[in-house]
């Protein structure tokens, strides 16, 4: 019996070491001699040099296993060389991110940040490295980042919506990684059609227009029973490259060598080394625009050469790269014809029209005399059709033609006859009339309409420049207001419609309006009669204009008309923090990553505020309510109605007006007037234990013997259970060492004195850096609240959704 469990326990030992190696994981690292190997021994990932004497080492990934020099498909980080590679390593971070570092702590590469709680990444058999979640979604893969190597299987986006975006870029050389002057992408002139091989920024080959092959173009590369394909998919808006093999064997690639060659290659195990497929260019006839405009390169024939187009000639008999011209001119009027030449990879500079049959794609070109040729295609691959037709036409000259054995039909206009076209003059004055009219009306109505409104706006502009002319020294001077007219919001607003009101302020209404071009935008309405809202009103338009951070809402524009004043801000959609840690049905919205992110996003807002803008800025009112979120979650402090400019050399000041919200005013402000930056510090620690806790500043939640949320987190934190203070909604997302030192800052921030509280340089470090050790906060005067709406104090609060609410505090 003792040596079946001898046995049993040698075989589960055995099976620990055959455990496939193909994965990253926290805590299996990749360090130097280490390799991932894909399941099926095809491909590895490692840090590797490209020759034995060379110092730089990266992070790629080449063919397995095969005889000879290492075949490298990918590299992370190609223009960033670890030079000491005994103490570099790949791991996965806390934030799910794969980041390659050295031993100095330098981050050599990473890939980009997400929300995501736990990751792995995988070597695949197709050669594609996949950084995954740890319920099997991708997050982040190196197929979406090539370098010079197309894979079977593998897409690259071409172009979006219009735009040229990915790209392969060739190797410097042949043992050099880094980026050299070769590229491929597509053509900016005609991004949805073609790729094109650039030499820095000049065209180098165009890779050619097949039919049938793709939706946009492609190229065929391959012989045999083994055929690589190439070509360029539409989808949507997206277009992408992608490569497929016949026989689906991955010892096929597409390369752009560091030559500037594009080559299909594919491994001979007879001869244990790489194929050569095909190449392009392969000849000086397949060189961009070599053999000049309207001439073409047969490379159908033994001896390729530059060959006139059907009604051409030369313009030089020697040297047909200058190019042909036409035996006959054209001219509109004169009749014409279009003679087809078979086989012609089509030119260069082409315009598709969507949705053409044959016939009508004949009669486009036919019925604009501008029109030199005309091409027409079936389109089908990979069951891909968005488009049922493809027609293409040309005007001006034709470039960088030719002939090949599987191009298309290519029609060429001619002059037909000798015979003119009688055409009458009143078929010649009308389009010309009709033209004139239909340039000459709009351009009367659009002065006839914008006249009296340009007028109108100029006389607006002085009234505003006189208005903010008698603010004083905090406003500052000389400011470039953005106006917006009142007749402009009216229409954004649909004349201030109860459907377009986003909530209530403590000197007016929101509204959500849509401006001219369909940007968005939220607008806060004064309240008319309120010299309160005045007031403010000048403060926020003049500081907000002297402000520019991300985590600072933005203004967009203001607008003066009669008694009316109005704030035109960016349109944030997810509205104010409040109305997610505070609602028991959408806090859990907010995981702890997001509410994180948040905490850093206010505090590089404060810290602009009061270190790193031109002005010192106190806030004075800072709050969860005041808290916008963009579509990202990403946080802005708004509301800067009640904001002071502070000196150069100006620490503090006093007032006699006390303004604020009740709990998040620090205690020497509300007992003698006294504000400076240190105060926003504690309206931050309140905000911090708030966002941590999910409860209010005094919230009924809290029990009986603790006045409020400072005394209650600071007893739980004295008594080693801080962690009871987390909000139990976001304890399955939470990191526990960042929500323990959440905490202590905040618990610093709320210090009584304000000497005792931390600058926000500090606050910034000691949230984003975990080594940082932290002081003890000191432990805060208990103070019984009593009635605030007794003869001591008036509190007045009204709560918005659009957070523009502003609360007052008045001593008697």
């Amino acid at each position: 019996m003792d040596m079946h469990y001898i046995l049993i326990f040698f075989l589960i030992f055995l099976s620990s070491f055959c455990k496939p190696n193909d994965q990253l994981t926290h805590t299996n690292l990749l360090t130097h001699g280490d390799m991932l190997v894909s399941k099926s021994g095809d491909f590895a990932l490692g840090l590797f040099s490209p020759t034995s004497s060379n110092k730089s080492f990266y992070l790629g990934i080449w063919y397995h296993g095969l005889p000879g020099p290492r075949t490298v498909v990918w590299v992370a980080n190609r223009d960033n060389p670890i030079i000491n590679p005994s103490s570099a390593m790949l791991t996965i971070n806390n934030n799910s991110c794969m980041v390659l570092s050295d031993s100095e702590g330098r981050n050599i590469w990473m890939t980009s940040n997400n929300i995501t709680v736990g990751a792995y990444a995988i070597l695949l058999n197709s050669g594609n490295f996949v950084l995954r979640s740890l319920d099997d979604k991708d997050i982040w893969q190196s197929f979406d980042h090539p370098t010079d190597t197309i894979l079977p299987s593998m897409k690259v986006l071409v172009s979006y919506k219009g735009h040229a975006v990915g790209r392969l870029v060739a190797w410097k050389g042949p043992d050099d990684p880094s980026s050299g002057d070769f590229s491929c992408s597509g053509d900016p002139s005609s991004p949805d059609t073609q790729l094109v091989t650039w030499n820095k920024t000049k065209p180098y080959c165009r890779i050619k227009v097949w039919n049938g092959l793709s939706v946009s173009g492609g190229t065929y590369l391959g012989n045999g029973s083994s055929i690589l394909y190439q070509t360029v998919v539409y989808s949507g808006d997206e277009f992408y490259s992608v490569s497929t093999v016949s026989d689906n064997s991955p010892f096929m690639r597409i390369t752009l060598d560091y030559t500037g060659k594009m080559k299909s290659l594919t491994w001979d195990n007879h001869s244990s080394s790489w194929a050569l497929m095909d190449e392009r260019p392969a000849a000086a006839c397949d060189l961009y625009a070599s053999c000049g405009p309207f001439s073409y390169c047969d490379s159908t024939q033994i001896i390729s050469a530059c060959q006139c187009l059907e009604g051409f000639e030369p313009v030089d008999s020697i040297d047909l790269s200058k190019g042909c011209r036409r035996k006959q001119e054209l001219k509109c009027g004169k009749q014409s014809r279009f003679v087809p030449l078979p086989g012609m990879m089509v030119p260069d500079k082409f315009l598709r029209i969507h949705n053409r049959s044959f016939d009508e794609c004949a009669a486009e070109c036919d019925r604009n005399c501008s029109c030199m040729a005309y091409a027409y295609a079936n389109l089908s691959r990979a069951g891909v059709m968005a488009d049922p037709s493809r027609c293409l036409v040309w005007s001006g000259e034709l470039t960088d033609i030719g002939k090949t054995t599987t191009g298309e039909d290519l029609y060429i206009r001619l002059v037909g006859s000798s015979v003119d076209r009688k055409i009458s003059l009143i078929k010649i004055g009308l389009p010309i009339m009709a033209c004139m009219l239909l340039v000459t009306c709009p351009t009367l109505v659009w002065m006839y309409k914008y006249r009296g409104k340009w007028q109108k706006m100029v006389k607006q502009k002085k009234l505003m420049r006189g208005y903010f002319s008698t603010s004083n020294r905090l406003e500052g001077e000389n400011i470039e207001f953005p106006f917006v007219s009142y007749e402009e919001i009216l229409s954004a607003t649909n004349c201030f419609a109860d459907s377009n009101l986003l909530g209530r302020g403590g000197f007016g209404k929101v509204y959500k309006g849509t401006l001219e071009g369909g940007k968005e935008a939220a607008v806060k309405r004064l309240s008319k009669g309120s010299s309160q809202g005045t007031m403010e009103f000048k403060n926020e338009v003049v500081l907000i204009a002297k402000l520019q951070h991300k985590n600072l809402v933005r203004l967009l524009g203001c607008c003066i008309h009669e008694d009316e004043k109005l704030l035109i801000y960016e349109y944030l959609p997810n509205k104010s923090l409040d109305t997610y840690i505070f609602d028991g049905a959408r806090k859990h919205l907010l995981n702890w990553l997001a509410r994180f992110k948040i905490i850093k996003g206010i505090a590089r807002g404060l810290l602009y505020l009061h270190q790193d803008s031109r002005l010192t800025i106190v806030h004075r009112d800072l709050k969860a309510s005041n808290i916008l979120l963009d579509a990202d979650m990403t946080p802005k402090i708004s509301d800067f109605g009640m904001a002071r400019i502070f000196g150069a050399n100006q620490n503090h000041a006093s007032t006699t007006r006390v303004v604020g919200t009740y709990g998040y005013m620090s205690p020497e402000y509300v007992m003698g007037g006294k504000f400076s930056v240190k105060s926003d510090i504690y309206s931050l620690g309140v905000l911090l234990l708030e966002i941590v806790s999910g409860l209010k500043i005094s919230s009924p939640q809290l029990r009986t013997d603790f006045c409020s949320l400072i005394t209650y987190a600071w007893r739980l934190w004295e008594d080693g259970k801080a962690t009871e203070l987390l909000d139990s909604s976001v304890v399955p997302s939470c990191l526990l060492h960042e929500v323990l030192r959440c905490i202590h800052v905040g618990l610093l921030c709320v210090q009584d004195h304000p000497d005792d509280r931390p600058l926000m340089s500090s606050v910034v470090f000691m949230i984003e850096n975990e080594s940082t050790m932290l002081p003890t906060p000191k432990q805060p005067i208990y103070l019984a609240v009593g009635n605030t709406e007794g003869a001591e104090a008036r509190v007045s609060m009204e709560n918005s959704m659009n957070a523009m609410s502003i609360t007052t505090l008045n001593g008697r």
